[in-house]
């Protein structure tokens, strides 16, 4: 299994004066391993958006380089599955042609696309879905597809940008453990970002907090608090505990004070 590396890495977004360019983010260095589930947190604009184009290879930094093993990330690829906050999945498709969608594009073949579909939703839940429409689907549901999607081409990280943000309460708690069960199960990098800090607390085997722009990791944390889930399987005793609460107060503390450090300063934009 191969690691993830971010070496020195900034991002300048361009405007038509020099200005008008944007720092959204200055040297960021950042090792991702073999079974990491890692979640970024920060105050609005602290480039948690950003970083993740980067991962995935939707944008390239302006200095710097990111590296999946000993390769370079230029683009796009397979060994990246990404999980947007929106779905995006195609309403004329049902569920197991969603789910199958990438691997179709590869060229797989139908028998064999569809068993590895399967064997997907059956993770997330939807074994018995496959023939509904996306339409037809829960908010939560719709998510999952999102997700047994990214996992058909058997990525070597999953990059996931606030899918929960639309959820209700007990959705978002459901597909929270869901999330916990696949990283166990697959021992897939999990690169994670949210504005909530009980789910990112909960999630994240390693939690990074970003600054405002430009966005720099000014805290790291290793948690442990998915492994309890897993000993107990009540999620909501692992969320009331002490050292729970005592850890969501100092992360949601850096955050204020970044916050109202950023609206002194007038800083906005970019996320």
């Amino acid at each position: 299994m191969e690691n993830l590396r971010v070496k020195d890495v900034s991002v300048i977004y361009p405007g038509k004066t020099a200005g008008e360019r944007t720092h959204a983010l200055d040297n960021i260095n950042l090792d991702i391993n073999c079974g990491d589930f890692m979640v970024a947190l920060g105050a609005s604009g602290c480039g948690k958006t950003t970083l993740l184009n980067l991962l995935a290879g939707f944008i390239s930094p302006s200095q710097g380089k990111i590296l999946l093993g000993e390769r370079s990330i230029n683009g796009p690829g397979s060994e990246r599955g990404v999980v947007f906050q929106k779905h995006a999945l195609l309403p004329w498709l049902n569920v197991i042609e969603n789910a199958e969608f990438g691997l179709k594009l590869q060229g797989v073949r139908k028998q064999e696309r569809r068993t590895i579909a399967t064997k997907n939703l059956a993770l997330v839940g939807l074994q018995e879905f496959h023939e509904r429409m996306i339409y037809q689907l829960s908010g939560g549901m719709q998510q999952r597809v999102g997700i047994a999607r990214a996992l058909s081409c058997k990525p070597a990280m999953l990059l996931m940008d606030e899918p929960m943000a639309a959820l209700d309460a007990l959705s978002r708690e459901t597909i929270q453990e869901l999330l916990l069960d696949l990283w166990k199960n697959t021992q897939t990098m999990f690169f994670f970002i949210t504005h909530s800090v009980d789910e990112a607390l909960f999630l994240a085997s390693r939690l990074i907090v970003m600054s405002p722009r430009p966005g720099r990791i000014t805290h790291s944390y290793d948690l442990d608090f998915n492994q309890r889930f897993f000993e107990c399987r009540d999620a909501r005793a692992v969320k009331s505990s002490p050292d729970f609460i005592h850890m969501r107060e100092t992360v949601l503390d850096i955050i204020y004070k970044d916050e109202r450090a950023s609206a002194r300063s007038g800083v906005s934009g970019h996320a």
